[in-house]
């Protein structure tokens, strides 16, 4: 059984009754940086709820390149995921661990139930659906209209935000496979930022000074 002090950051958007449930059927797991939670093709049998951490929601082409669809963070779940769960298809997208992360997995045949007969969850599960889809125009603006270098710049104050820290431990590599470019090519913009006065390298950190 889980512990509801695990679920604090819900307490303000589900009722007494369904944060009671959750606590008795949700499985808790844990995950590593650069874990994979949810794979493309992969057979959806559970909900996410994102109790501590990030997860970053990944989509692939045919020739394995990848493109960053948006962030989860602490008290959000998947719309892309439940989507999926909705339809019996098989996982779309690809969730991957952003640091050490903790999760509540629902089974999926309770997201009808609930949607039925609990306001709170169909409420939390409309505005999830509405937030990622506002966040999915948001990357296709950012890919039809941003150069690259002010794709990379939104970037870092997301991830700023996200963290709530100026300081961010990802990688080059990490930036550039999330933007889908080089490592030269992110190691080359970041340069260009510093000299802008908008970012401070270090070894292993990038601190965001306008945010």
């Amino acid at each position: 059984m889980i512990d509801k002090f695990l679920l604090q950051k819900f307490k303000y958007v589900f009722d007494a009754v369904l944060i009671n449930e959750i606590c008795q059927i949700g499985i808790l797991r844990e995950y590593q940086k650069n874990d994979i939670i949810i794979d493309l093709d992969q057979e959806l049998k559970y909900i996410p709820l994102v109790i501590e951490g990030s997860v970053k929601i990944i989509r692939e082409d045919e020739k394995g390149n990848e493109i960053l669809i948006y962030f989860l963070e602490q008290g959000d779940t998947c719309a892309m995921s439940l989507t999926c769960c909705l339809q019996k298809a098989k996982s779309k997208i690809r969730a991957i661990a952003d640091n050490n992360t903790q999760i509540v997995m629902l089974p999926i045949f309770k997201n009808n139930e609930w949607f039925n007969s609990n306001e709170s969850w169909r409420n939390f599960i409309l505005n999830s659906y509405q937030i990622r889809f506002n966040e999915m125009l948001d990357t296709i603006d950012s890919l039809a209209f941003l150069k690259l270098d002010k794709r990379l710049n939104k970037y870092l104050i997301d991830k700023v935000k996200l963290t709530s820290s100026p300081t961010l431990t990802n990688t080059h590599q990490d930036i550039a496979e999330d933007l889908n470019t080089s490592r030269v090519v992110i190691s080359r913009l970041l340069k260009t930022l510093e000299n802008e006065g908008k970012i401070k390298l270090s070894r292993n950190k990038i601190e965001v000074l306008n945010y």
